[in-house]
């Protein structure tokens, strides 16, 4: 269906850190868009209100708008798992979910999809800003709130669309990219993913599409990675560390900007097809964020941008909500939140932590997210926190996928303590770790609350 025909829109799960992208864009476009979700607070709530956008907390079919003209819905949900779903098809409702409604949008458009298991968010986000520096004045949905925008969403008037592409339930077939990012790829999703086979294999499909006059640009140090890359029939462009790659980082350094603050950036050097780019700047810290920055140079020098400008813009973009962001202090411990929630991501974060801070005691407060994934990477997450000190696991975060499971925190615990013996405890709620935390913490310390669900509220409540 066209969405610029609607007058009014209803959502089912509009709190969702993607479907909020969607939500901005259809108000940019004057439609008039209300919904519903769980009484939960998460950072969308902001942007909603901001916006000034009706929603109601907690679901019910009294809730629907009868003249809505289409029922837009988070994945998350169906008719037997949510009322509003099943009142909305019983009244015969038009009804995308939120993934269709993203691609209706981004295929009108000249597309570049980040994809990847670890560093969609901060890529898509980055390089949409880098775009909107440089006058391209693109339209882009982020699947977290980009700083500097206030928001997820850019609604641009120019030809590119930029989108954090999530491969879960196989939404990416229903995207139709120019060029494409792919940042990494692990086994991820086993709820949905019965094997990794199963889980690379979307990739490749997605890849498959890019048309020959397009660009795939592809994180060269990974054999998985460049496996996939080899069903794409467009240009491909490889990017890392390696001498073999295409764009090649080197003499990467940390700058201290003032030792008593958090103000560090990291400088390093780009070569593109044995081309020396200059030197570039970030914000952001550890090596997976220089990696993600080299991708958007690698699609900004193929779309001919000024490299002054994308210089300029990366040095200057401070990331999103959720992406080792820096809360406050209580007691001079200092606070921080991350959004990951896969073995990979927590080691990448505790990595980034403990070279910024590698003389302090680092606290991780861990949410687990979904049975599913808790099970089936059990093991993995177990030897995911070597640079912690202590590790404080909350009890796992089922969100609106799944209700239970066959493992649990405390399993995760005893593994983890297999490995380290006496580093990690079972706290089982949000309230309960804020309280064991703020007598004991101080100056010595920091705490990073880590994982996709709430928990970030421990840091926020610490922070109070």
């Amino acid at each position: 269906m066209d969405l610029a025909q609607i007058k009014k829109a209803y959502v089912i799960g509009i709190k969702g850190s993607g479907i909020i992208g969607v939500v901005e864009l259809l108000h940019a476009m004057g439609i008039e868009v209300s919904g519903s979700d769980t009484h939960e607070k998460f950072f969308t709530d902001e942007i909603l209100q901001k916006l000034g956008i009706r929603y109601a907390e907690g679901f019910s079919a009294e809730n629907v708008s009868a003249d809505a003209d289409v029922v837009l819905y988070s994945t998350a949900y169906n008719e037997e798992n949510n009322v509003e779903f099943a009142e909305a098809k019983k009244r015969n409702l038009t009804m995308i979910s939120y993934p269709q409604a993203l691609a209706g949008l981004f295929n009108q458009k000249y597309g570049i999809a980040v994809c990847g298991t670890h560093g969609k968010t901060t890529t898509s986000a980055m390089l949409a800003y880098v775009l909107e520096k440089c006058g391209a004045d693109p339209s882009a949905v982020i699947g977290s709130r980009v700083r500097q925008w206030g928001g997820n969403a850019l609604a641009g008037q120019g030809d590119y669309f930029v989108i954090e592409a999530d491969e879960f339930q196989n939404k990416l077939a229903l995207y139709d990219p120019k060029m494409a990012i792919l940042t990494s790829v692990d086994y991820d999703h086993p709820d949905f993913f019965k094997t990794y086979a199963d889980y690379k294999r979307v990739f490749s499909d997605f890849v498959a599409k890019i048309p020959k006059t397009g660009l795939l640009v592809v994180w060269g140090d990974s054999v998985d990675t460049n496996e996939i890359a080899c069903s794409c029939q467009g240009e491909i462009v490889k990017y890392g560390f390696q001498k073999d790659d295409d764009v090649i980082i080197s003499d990467l350094q940390m700058l201290i900007h003032n030792e008593f603050s958090n103000k560090r950036s990291q400088k390093f050097s780009v070569d593109f097809s044995e081309r020396n780019l200059g030197e570039f700047e970030i914000r952001l810290f550890g090596r997976h964020n220089v990696l993600n920055a080299a991708a958007v140079i690698a699609i900004c020098h193929r779309l001919n941008l000024d490299l002054e400008k994308v210089r300029e813009a990366l040095k200057n973009f401070e990331g999103t909500s959720r992406r080792f962001e820096m809360i406050g202090e209580r007691n001079g411990a200092v606070l921080i939140d991350d959004y990951g929630h896969h073995p990979e991501e927590i080691k990448a974060t505790l990595r980034a932590a403990r070279e910024i801070y590698p003389d302090k005691n680092l606290i991780a407060v861990f949410h687990p997210h979904s049975y599913s994934r808790t099970e089936a990477l059990l093991q993995d997450f177990a030897q995911s926190f070597d640079d912690a000190d202590k590790v404080i696991v909350l009890d796992i975060y089922g969100s609106a996928r799944e209700n239970s499971g066959n493992v649990s925190s405390a399993d995760l615990v005893r593994l983890i303590n297999k490995y380290n013996r006496g580093k990690a405890e079972h706290i089982p709620t949000i309230d309960e770790a804020v309280e064991f935390l703020e007598k004991k913490i101080g100056q010595d310390d920091v705490v990073l609350a880590i994982g996709a669900g709430n928990v970030f509220e421990v840091v926020n409540k610490l922070k109070q």
